[in-house]
């Protein structure tokens, strides 16, 4: 199943002013938008939920926890590699980008606690356990945190299957940090 890969002028007008404030942000289009353009409703949802949860009371480094652990365990190449970037920029410990990269337990007890609760709300579709919710709470998050997370899950649930579906490529920009689900 191919995807085009719209340009904004050959993208549905709808999808423009998305893709326009895009390519103004990353300095160019990015050919995964181009896809996501094909639906500007996804794009322009995809966009906003994702202001809202870079707007949530979250740290950006757990904030990139969390999609990077939605990231690998949907498989997503793409979306690894844009955020192994971002927590590059973040000055984030190249142990923690590698540990997030392999799905394995974070050193940071912490950020450990986000991986994991993010995991066991996606394991039990939200019905997370006392001993999960209590866990999360003892590393310094909080009820709104919590509800946070639902957030940033739902907005790289879109993201990471919409990439997927659409065999989103990857840009050059980001080919330092190509991942594939069975790099180790």
């Amino acid at each position: 199943m191919t995807f085009v890969d719209h340009t904004i002028e050959s993208a549905p007008p709808a999808a423009r002013r998305s893709m326009e404030a895009v390519a103004k942000s990353f300095g160019h289009l990015p050919k995964a938008v181009g896809r996501l353009a094909t639906s500007p409703q996804l794009l322009d949802g995809f966009l906003r939920a994702n202001g809202l949860f870079e707007s949530t009371t979250l740290d950006p480094i757990a904030r990139e926890v969390l999609v990077m652990t939605m990231a690998t365990r949907n498989g997503c190449h793409l979306c690894v590699a844009m955020h192994s970037a971002k927590l590059t920029s973040l000055g984030a410990d190249p142990g923690l980008i590698a540990a997030l990269r392999e799905s394995r337990p974070l050193e940071d007890a912490s950020l450990e606690a986000m991986r994991r609760f993010t995991l066991a709300v996606l394991a039990t579709s939200g019905a997370v356990s006392a001993e999960d919710m209590r866990d999360f709470l003892d590393h310094g998050y909080t009820r709104q945190n919590a509800l946070e997370v639902v957030l940033g899950i739902g907005v790289y649930t879109m993201s990471t299957l919409a990439n997927r579906m659409t065999d989103a490529p990857l840009d050059e920009a980001f080919a330092p940090f190509a991942w594939t689900e069975h790099a180790a």
